[in-house]
């Protein structure tokens, strides 16, 4: 084994390799060194375990692709073509050229954040973007944190700590990332009083457990399932005629934040802020990256004297937006202000995308890629926590030969691992073996990116094929 350490070659022999010499024009001589000690550290620990030591090559290549990692971390842009709208994992909604141009306009010098330039006075952050979350809304107040989360646990906080909220059994959920609302209530000092059924639960089971330490009654949108068959849940409509009743706010926790008809393009009712508002819950809670379709942001609107408490907790400080964020929802809303969201924004026009265009579109993909790639039938998903179940029909590319047989290193895995590493990557899904693209989840202005993809990955499968 003394032999083995001695095969590895010493700091300095590394450091005269051309590549690592070529990394030292841009990157200072320490972290070379360090990396360098890293790996043969590692490559140490390996002999030590009677297992293969790395080559001095293999050692090159890993100090060339860790200082590669330190220098590109991500997040890195890439193109969405799994069909998943609004997919967690790649970043939910995509931001539309208005948008991010004013995060970018915010980000490159100094700006009013909290600076009122008429009085020359020191401003407040939400005053521009609560002008504009009122008109859309019809709320009397608003106010803009760092994300949903945070939202309802600053709203919790703030009113009800130390009391009872009231919430169905069948809405006391998980809604992801571990993001659970028995939790959150815990945290927040409020104690949860769970009513009804898992399946069922009526205005009455919300009136029998009020008591005079009752601070609110709350609504949970179940944004990510879908109970089917025999269901009841109490309307908001009803919970907000028992609350002024017995003078109760009602909290609506509605998640995705939707300001348009969702049924106009074939999906079911998405509940939309402005009716929650409208039926006069307390605050409505909703997301800035889901069907908003802007950067992450947790939105409350509702009563002001409600949120006018919100303002004022200690809490509110510690889960603020940031400037950047603030100027890129301030820009999405107004694309509704101006009546153009499907036109621009970007979650808009993909569900609105018409299907012929959609074809089209899949069928200059898979010419590009040759002909081992087809057009099939499709469902594109929402997403994201929206409108859970329901899919738009789409035309999708695939390639590759279907098997039900699971194959972790088949040729569409090879495929899909190709995609990825383009510059810029290609994410599509795999389904039986086959390597599926979905159009509707890539803008147009996107298909060179992905034709070129496609060509790309066509002809190393073809070099891979001949060798």
């Amino acid at each position: 084994m003394e032999n083995k350490f001695r095969s590895l070659p010493g700091v300095d022999k590394l450091l005269s390799d051309s590549r690592i010499k070529q990394l030292g024009d841009s990157y200072p001589h320490d972290l070379l060194v360090d990396i360098i000690r890293q790996r043969l550290e590692h490559a140490r620990h390996l002999i030590s375990q009677d297992k293969p030591s790395p080559s001095t090559e293999e050692i090159i290549e890993s100090i060339c692709q860790r200082v590669q990692q330190l220098a590109s971390p991500g997040p890195r842009y890439l193109i969405n073509a799994t069909g998943v709208i609004l997919h967690t994992n790649l970043g939910r909604a995509p931001l539309s050229q208005e948008t991010i141009a004013a995060m970018d306009e915010a980000s490159k010098g100094y700006c009013d954040l909290e600076f009122d330039l008429g009085g020359g006075t020191r401003g407040h952050r939400n005053v521009h973007i609560e002008q504009l979350l009122c008109q859309m809304t019809g709320a009397e107040a608003a106010l803009v944190v760092n994300n949903n989360a945070s939202a309802v646990l600053l709203g919790l906080t703030a009113l009800a700590r130390k009391k009872e909220v009231i919430v169905s059994r069948g809405q006391a959920v998980e809604i992801g990332g571990g993001f659970r609302v028995p939790e959150v209530m815990k945290q927040s000092g409020a104690k949860l009083v769970e009513v009804g059924t898992t399946n069922c639960t009526y205005a009455a089971d919300f009136e029998q457990a009020i008591t005079p330490h009752t601070a609110a009654l709350l609504r949970v949108h179940s944004s990510n399932f879908k109970v089917v068959g025999f269901a009841e849940m109490a309307t908001l409509e009803e919970l907000v005629a028992l609350g002024n009743k017995r003078g109760i706010p009602v909290f609506d926790d509605l998640g995705s934040g939707c300001l348009l008809d969702t049924t106009q393009f074939g999906l079911d009712p998405e509940p939309m802020v402005q009716k929650s508002v409208a039926l006069g819950v307390g605050l409505a809670f909703f997301s800035g990256d889901k069907l908003l379709g802007g950067p992450q942001a947790g939105i409350i609107a509702g009563k002001k004297q409600l949120v006018d408490k919100l303002k004022k907790h200690p809490m509110a400080r510690a889960v603020r937006i940031d400037k950047i964020r603030l100027a890129g929802l301030a820009a999405t809303l107004i694309h509704y202000l101006k009546d153009e969201a499907l036109k621009v924004i970007p979650v808009w026009r993909m569900i609105a995308a018409p299907l012929p265009e959609i074809e089209r579109r899949a069928r200059v993909w898979a010419q590009e890629f040759g002909e081992q790639a087809r057009v099939i039938d499709g469902e594109s998903m929402i997403g994201g926590g929206s409108l859970p179940g329901d899919t738009l029909p789409t035309r999708l590319v695939a390639i590759g030969k279907q098997s039900k047989t699971t194959k972790e290193h088949g040729p569409a895995q090879m495929l899909a691992g190709i995609m990825r590493s383009q510059q810029p990557p290609v994410i599509g899904r795999i389904s039986e073996n086959v390597l599926l693209l979905d159009p509707r989840s890539v803008l147009p202005e996107e298909d060179p990116v992905v034709i070129q993809a496609l060509r790309s990955a066509a002809n190393k499968l073809q070099t891979k094929g001949k060798t």
